[in-house]
Protein backbone atom coordinates (compact mmCIF):
# COMPACT_ATOMS: atom_id res chain seq x y z
CA UNK A 1 0.00 0.00 0.00
CA UNK A 2 1.47 3.57 -1.13
CA UNK A 3 0.87 5.83 1.88
CA UNK A 4 0.45 9.34 2.22
CA UNK A 5 3.90 10.80 2.00
CA UNK A 6 4.49 8.39 -0.82
CA UNK A 7 1.64 10.11 -2.90
CA UNK A 8 2.38 13.70 -2.26
CA UNK A 9 5.93 13.60 -3.05
CA UNK A 10 4.92 11.90 -6.23
CA UNK A 11 3.28 15.27 -7.26
CA UNK A 12 6.24 17.65 -6.31
CA UNK A 13 8.53 15.41 -8.65
CA UNK A 14 6.27 15.91 -11.26
CA UNK A 15 6.49 19.31 -10.73
CA UNK A 16 10.25 19.47 -10.94
CA UNK A 17 10.34 17.21 -13.86
CA UNK A 18 7.99 19.32 -15.65
CA UNK A 19 10.94 20.95 -17.35
CA UNK A 20 14.55 20.14 -17.80
CA UNK A 21 17.09 21.43 -15.53
CA UNK A 22 18.66 24.81 -17.78
CA UNK A 23 21.90 24.44 -18.97
CA UNK A 24 22.77 28.15 -18.11
CA UNK A 25 22.97 29.35 -14.54
CA UNK A 26 20.88 32.26 -15.56
CA UNK A 27 18.31 29.99 -16.46
CA UNK A 28 18.69 27.22 -13.35
CA UNK A 29 18.57 30.37 -11.04
CA UNK A 30 15.17 31.68 -13.04
CA UNK A 31 14.25 27.94 -12.73
CA UNK A 32 14.46 27.44 -8.70
CA UNK A 33 12.88 30.80 -7.94
CA UNK A 34 9.66 29.49 -9.63
CA UNK A 35 9.36 26.13 -8.44
CA UNK A 36 10.36 26.43 -5.32
CA UNK A 37 7.36 29.66 -4.69
CA UNK A 38 5.28 27.73 -7.16
CA UNK A 39 2.54 27.95 -3.87
CA UNK A 40 3.04 31.46 -2.97
CA UNK A 41 2.91 32.45 0.87
CA UNK A 42 0.62 33.19 3.39
CA UNK A 43 -1.70 36.45 2.60
CA UNK A 44 -1.56 37.24 6.88
CA UNK A 45 1.84 37.30 7.06
CA UNK A 46 4.11 40.32 7.20
CA UNK A 47 6.76 41.28 4.50
CA UNK A 48 9.22 44.09 4.75
CA UNK A 49 12.19 44.24 2.67
CA UNK A 50 15.61 45.82 3.71
CA UNK A 51 19.41 46.14 3.01
CA UNK A 52 21.76 44.16 5.61
CA UNK A 53 25.28 44.98 4.59
CA UNK A 54 24.64 45.74 1.29
CA UNK A 55 22.94 42.44 0.95
CA UNK A 56 19.28 42.53 -0.04
CA UNK A 57 17.72 40.96 2.92
CA UNK A 58 13.19 40.92 4.17
CA UNK A 59 11.87 40.75 7.15
CA UNK A 60 8.81 38.44 7.77
CA UNK A 61 6.04 38.29 10.89
CA UNK A 62 3.04 36.18 11.30
CA UNK A 63 0.24 37.23 13.50
CA UNK A 64 1.30 37.28 17.22
CA UNK A 65 4.21 36.31 16.79
CA UNK A 66 7.48 38.09 19.02
CA UNK A 67 9.38 40.27 16.99
CA UNK A 68 12.13 40.36 19.52
CA UNK A 69 13.30 36.92 18.68
CA UNK A 70 14.48 36.17 15.33
CA UNK A 71 15.35 33.36 13.05
CA UNK A 72 18.18 34.23 10.63
CA UNK A 73 17.59 31.98 7.69
CA UNK A 74 20.24 31.32 4.89
CA UNK A 75 18.79 29.97 1.49
CA UNK A 76 20.03 26.56 -0.41
CA UNK A 77 21.01 26.84 -4.35
CA UNK A 78 24.60 25.23 -4.04
CA UNK A 79 26.00 29.07 -3.30
CA UNK A 80 25.12 29.23 -7.31
CA UNK A 81 21.05 30.44 -6.90
CA UNK A 82 18.27 30.51 -4.52
CA UNK A 83 17.01 33.65 -3.35
CA UNK A 84 14.66 35.20 -0.84
CA UNK A 85 11.92 34.39 -2.95
CA UNK A 86 12.42 30.93 -3.53
CA UNK A 87 12.18 30.51 0.00
CA UNK A 88 9.90 32.83 1.16
CA UNK A 89 7.03 30.41 2.08
CA UNK A 90 9.19 28.20 4.04
CA UNK A 91 11.39 30.68 6.03
CA UNK A 92 8.14 32.97 6.61
CA UNK A 93 5.78 29.60 7.55
CA UNK A 94 8.93 28.54 10.39
CA UNK A 95 8.66 32.01 11.99
CA UNK A 96 5.07 31.25 12.15
CA UNK A 97 5.72 27.80 13.57
CA UNK A 98 7.97 29.33 16.09
CA UNK A 99 6.04 32.32 16.68
CA UNK A 100 8.94 34.26 16.13
CA UNK A 101 10.47 37.03 13.17
CA UNK A 102 12.61 36.10 10.29
CA UNK A 103 15.39 37.42 8.87
CA UNK A 104 15.83 36.11 4.92
CA UNK A 105 19.47 37.33 4.04
CA UNK A 106 20.43 37.31 -0.15
CA UNK A 107 23.98 36.91 0.49
CA UNK A 108 26.23 36.91 -2.55
CA UNK A 109 26.46 34.08 -4.88
CA UNK A 110 29.10 32.28 -6.91
CA UNK A 111 30.75 31.66 -9.12
CA UNK A 112 30.54 36.00 -9.25
CA UNK A 113 31.09 35.47 -5.34
CA UNK A 114 32.96 32.56 -4.24
CA UNK A 115 34.04 31.56 -0.78
CA UNK A 116 34.18 33.28 1.41
CA UNK A 117 32.30 35.90 0.21
CA UNK A 118 28.68 34.21 1.25
CA UNK A 119 30.21 33.13 4.65
CA UNK A 120 30.88 37.30 5.27
CA UNK A 121 27.70 38.06 4.45
CA UNK A 122 26.33 35.86 7.24
CA UNK A 123 28.65 36.69 9.67
CA UNK A 124 27.84 40.22 8.78
CA UNK A 125 23.77 39.58 8.83
CA UNK A 126 24.60 38.40 12.31
CA UNK A 127 26.59 41.12 13.67
CA UNK A 128 23.89 43.36 12.47
CA UNK A 129 21.12 41.38 14.76
CA UNK A 130 23.48 41.95 17.59
CA UNK A 131 23.72 45.57 16.42
CA UNK A 132 20.01 46.28 16.25
CA UNK A 133 19.85 45.49 20.53
CA UNK A 134 18.48 41.76 19.57
CA UNK A 135 20.69 39.83 22.05
CA UNK A 136 22.29 36.22 20.96
CA UNK A 137 20.18 33.85 23.01
CA UNK A 138 17.21 35.39 21.37
CA UNK A 139 18.37 34.82 17.76
CA UNK A 140 18.61 31.45 15.96
CA UNK A 141 19.87 30.32 12.96
CA UNK A 142 18.72 28.08 9.82
CA UNK A 143 19.52 27.05 6.47
CA UNK A 144 18.68 24.22 3.92
CA UNK A 145 21.24 22.57 1.92
CA UNK A 146 24.47 24.95 1.12
CA UNK A 147 22.86 27.46 3.66
CA UNK A 148 22.81 24.16 6.08
CA UNK A 149 26.20 24.32 5.52
CA UNK A 150 26.77 27.92 5.50
CA UNK A 151 24.80 28.13 8.80
CA UNK A 152 27.46 25.84 10.71
CA UNK A 153 30.44 27.33 9.33
CA UNK A 154 29.16 31.05 10.73
CA UNK A 155 28.57 29.57 14.09
CA UNK A 156 32.28 27.66 13.47
CA UNK A 157 33.51 31.14 13.01
CA UNK A 158 31.31 33.15 15.45
CA UNK A 159 33.08 30.74 18.02
CA UNK A 160 36.74 31.37 16.78
CA UNK A 161 36.08 35.15 16.58
CA UNK A 162 34.87 35.00 20.51
CA UNK A 163 31.82 36.18 19.20
CA UNK A 164 28.14 35.17 21.02
CA UNK A 165 26.91 32.11 18.85
CA UNK A 166 23.35 31.76 18.39
CA UNK A 167 20.80 29.81 20.87
CA UNK A 168 20.45 27.17 18.26
CA UNK A 169 20.69 26.25 14.59
CA UNK A 170 18.19 24.32 12.50
CA UNK A 171 19.65 22.55 8.99
CA UNK A 172 17.46 20.96 6.38
CA UNK A 173 19.08 18.46 3.87
CA UNK A 174 22.88 20.39 4.81
CA UNK A 175 25.30 20.04 2.36
CA UNK A 176 28.42 19.88 4.85
CA UNK A 177 31.18 17.95 2.76
CA UNK A 178 32.24 19.72 -0.60
CA UNK A 179 34.18 16.62 -1.93
CA UNK A 180 31.06 14.44 -1.85
CA UNK A 181 32.51 11.88 -0.43
CA UNK A 182 28.86 9.90 1.69
CA UNK A 183 27.93 7.13 0.35
CA UNK A 184 24.75 8.15 -0.43
CA UNK A 185 26.00 10.28 -3.35
CA UNK A 186 25.87 7.18 -5.02
CA UNK A 187 23.08 5.01 -3.28
CA UNK A 188 20.57 7.76 -3.51
CA UNK A 189 21.18 8.81 -7.25
CA UNK A 190 18.06 7.03 -8.58
CA UNK A 191 15.64 8.24 -6.16
CA UNK A 192 16.86 11.95 -6.08
CA UNK A 193 15.30 14.13 -8.47
CA UNK A 194 17.25 17.54 -7.53
CA UNK A 195 21.18 16.74 -6.88
CA UNK A 196 23.51 14.49 -8.24
CA UNK A 197 27.28 13.89 -7.93
CA UNK A 198 28.28 15.86 -11.20
CA UNK A 199 25.61 18.75 -10.65
CA UNK A 200 27.14 19.22 -7.06
CA UNK A 201 30.81 19.11 -8.37
CA UNK A 202 30.14 22.32 -10.40
CA UNK A 203 28.32 24.04 -7.70
CA UNK A 204 31.30 22.91 -5.84
CA UNK A 205 33.56 24.67 -8.52
CA UNK A 206 31.88 27.48 -8.42
CA UNK A 207 31.80 28.42 -4.87
CA UNK A 208 35.44 27.24 -3.76
CA UNK A 209 37.09 29.01 -6.87
CA UNK A 210 40.14 26.82 -6.84
CA UNK A 211 40.23 26.33 -2.75
CA UNK A 212 40.82 23.28 -1.17
CA UNK A 213 37.20 21.45 0.18
CA UNK A 214 38.98 20.26 3.09
CA UNK A 215 38.24 24.15 4.81
CA UNK A 216 36.33 23.43 7.52
CA UNK A 217 34.59 26.57 6.85
CA UNK A 218 33.69 25.56 3.30
CA UNK A 219 33.27 21.85 4.68
CA UNK A 220 32.07 21.85 8.40
CA UNK A 221 32.30 17.76 8.12
CA UNK A 222 35.96 18.80 9.12
CA UNK A 223 35.75 21.14 11.54
CA UNK A 224 36.16 21.55 15.23
CA UNK A 225 32.15 21.24 16.33
CA UNK A 226 32.76 21.49 20.15
CA UNK A 227 30.96 24.18 22.12
CA UNK A 228 28.49 24.79 19.25
CA UNK A 229 25.18 25.39 20.61
CA UNK A 230 21.85 22.89 20.15
CA UNK A 231 21.12 21.64 16.93
CA UNK A 232 18.25 20.14 14.82
CA UNK A 233 18.64 18.39 11.63
CA UNK A 234 16.42 16.97 9.24
CA UNK A 235 17.08 15.20 6.36
CA UNK A 236 15.02 13.09 3.70
CA UNK A 237 15.50 9.42 3.17
CA UNK A 238 15.24 9.84 -0.58
CA UNK A 239 18.20 12.22 -1.48
CA UNK A 240 21.76 11.96 -2.11
CA UNK A 241 22.97 14.23 0.92
CA UNK A 242 21.52 11.75 3.36
CA UNK A 243 24.62 10.89 4.52
CA UNK A 244 25.90 14.55 5.14
CA UNK A 245 23.38 14.62 7.53
CA UNK A 246 23.82 11.59 9.08
CA UNK A 247 27.53 11.86 9.53
CA UNK A 248 27.61 16.10 10.67
CA UNK A 249 25.17 14.70 13.36
CA UNK A 250 27.59 11.77 14.58
CA UNK A 251 30.46 14.61 14.40
CA UNK A 252 28.42 16.79 16.49
CA UNK A 253 28.20 13.67 19.05
CA UNK A 254 31.57 12.86 19.15
CA UNK A 255 32.48 16.74 19.96
CA UNK A 256 29.64 16.51 22.90
CA UNK A 257 27.51 19.17 20.91
CA UNK A 258 23.26 18.47 21.39
CA UNK A 259 22.01 17.12 18.22
CA UNK A 260 18.77 15.89 17.16
CA UNK A 261 18.60 14.32 13.75
CA UNK A 262 15.08 13.17 12.16
CA UNK A 263 15.07 11.02 8.88
CA UNK A 264 11.82 11.53 7.28
CA UNK A 265 10.87 8.72 4.94
CA UNK A 266 10.28 9.04 1.20
CA UNK A 267 11.01 12.76 1.57
CA UNK A 268 13.35 14.81 -1.03
CA UNK A 269 15.91 17.43 -0.46
CA UNK A 270 14.73 20.49 0.82
CA UNK A 271 10.88 19.42 0.68
CA UNK A 272 9.76 21.83 3.19
CA UNK A 273 10.15 24.18 0.07
CA UNK A 274 6.57 22.46 -0.64
CA UNK A 275 5.06 22.27 2.52
CA UNK A 276 1.86 23.45 1.30
CA UNK A 277 1.22 20.17 -0.86
CA UNK A 278 3.57 17.80 1.38
CA UNK A 279 1.88 16.99 4.82
CA UNK A 280 5.74 15.66 5.75
CA UNK A 281 6.73 19.25 4.61
CA UNK A 282 3.97 20.81 7.54
CA UNK A 283 5.23 18.36 10.06
CA UNK A 284 8.87 18.97 9.33
CA UNK A 285 8.23 22.84 9.92
CA UNK A 286 5.98 22.37 12.93
CA UNK A 287 9.05 20.15 14.52
CA UNK A 288 11.45 23.25 13.63
CA UNK A 289 8.98 25.51 14.81
CA UNK A 290 8.70 23.39 18.33
CA UNK A 291 12.92 23.23 18.46
CA UNK A 292 13.48 26.72 18.00
CA UNK A 293 11.19 28.42 20.47
CA UNK A 294 12.11 25.78 22.96
CA UNK A 295 15.60 26.96 22.53
CA UNK A 296 15.12 31.16 22.61
CA UNK A 297 15.34 32.81 25.94
CA UNK A 298 12.11 34.27 27.62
Amino acid sequence: MVDLSEQEIEGVRALLSAKERPATLEARRARLDDVASVDGVAPDIEFIPAEVAGCPAEWSLAPGSDATKVLLYFHGGGYSSGSIRSHRGMVSETGRAAGIRTLALAYRLAPENPFPAALDDAYAAFSFLLDQGIPANRIAIGGDSAGGGLSLALMIRLRDAGMPLPACAWLVSPWVDLEMTGASIETKATVDPLISRVYLEGLAANYLAGKSALDPLVSPLHADLAGLPSVLVQVGTAETLLDDAVRIVERFGSADVRATLETWPHMIHAWPLWSKRLTSGRQAIDSAGTFIAGHLAL
